[in-house]
């Protein structure tokens, strides 16, 4: 029997970040959302651990031990005392790499809620939660794929403000933005963010709630820009636009998202920008 996981994009609605601290962490807040667009994950019974990896970026990832996916099930197999336990493992990659999506950490939680049920570890989400942040600071996070807030190093996660479901368009222009670059660029600029948790009115739109967020920012992206001035072109674009409720790069990029007053607003944007440039990511989604 197949079991079948869908592993959520990840986007950083706004992403505050301190200097780090002395042993090197950066304390945040940010308001993570989740996306109807993903990655897929399955999983099968096997006499041993394996992993096989397709989809349309499924050759930038290794399906060796470094392998998010990989290092998720042996956790879960070493706390579940099954260390030797099998599986076969098929991830389809459909988002971008080095994207500021959470793929890496949103494909490790559906295999570990994937093997927790084809195994009957019988491992709650907090159980669940634990292993996911061994593997990354956002793990957590997107093994839960429903929209908080999280601050420290990303662990610690609470309630998001309410909102209603946002229709956005997700742009990549088909670059990578690699997470430790960007932070190395974010220190020698002076690091001059700060983890500040703002304060959530009433929102009853989504042009509510991207009036509220404007007033927020992602500290990644003056670094990011200077590393990679392509992002800089796609959030041009989309704050172009007349759909454009809000524009911004999710987390160290290079992934842009816009948001828009409809799903039928999103959607014809996206219709647009994918004809005018061919070469980008382009997709139109609801983050909640």
């Amino acid at each position: 029997m197949t079991h079948t996981a869908f592993a959520a994009a990840k986007v950083n609605l706004y992403l505050h970040v301190a200097p780090p601290t002395p042993d090197g962490y950066h304390p945040i807040a940010s308001l993570m959302a989740f996306a109807d667009v993903g990655d897929e994950v399955t999983a099968q019974p096997a006499d041993r651990l394996s992993l096989a990896i397709g989809g349309p970026f499924g050759a930038g990832l290794s399906a060796e031990d470094d392998n998010l996916v990989l290092r998720a099930a042996r956790a879960l197999l070493a706390h579940g005392g099954r260390p030797d336990a099998g599986a076969r493992l098929v991830l389809t990659k459909a988002l971008p790499i080095a994207a500021g999506l959470g793929g890496g950490s949103s494909d490790a939680g559906a295999a570990l809620r994937l093997l927790n049920t084809m195994l009957g570890l019988g491992f709650d989400e907090g159980r669940l939660e634990t292993i996911a942040a061994e593997i990354g600071a956002d793990g957590a996070a997107c093994l839960r794929g429903r929209m908080l807030t999280a601050q420290g190093r990303g662990e610690l996660l609470s309630p998001a403000p309410a909102m209603p479901p946002l229709p956005a368009v997700l742009v990549n222009p088909g670059v990578p933005s690699p997470t430790g670059a960007v932070y190395r660029a974010y220190d020698a600029g002076g690091a001059p963010g700060g983890a500040d948790l703002p304060a959530a009115p009433v929102m009853n739109t989504v042009a509510e709630a991207a009036a509220w967020l404007a007033a927020c920012r992602n500290d990644l992206e003056p670094p990011a820009l200077k590393l990679e001035p392509r992002i800089g072109e796609a959030l041009d674009t989309l704050a172009a636009a007349p759909e454009s409720l809000l524009t911004r790069m999710s987390g160290s990029g290079a992934t842009c998202f816009c948001l828009c007053a409809s799903r039928a607003e999103a959607e014809a944007l996206a219709a647009r920008l994918q004809t005018a440039h061919p070469a980008w990511w382009v997709k139109a989604c609801t983050l909640s």
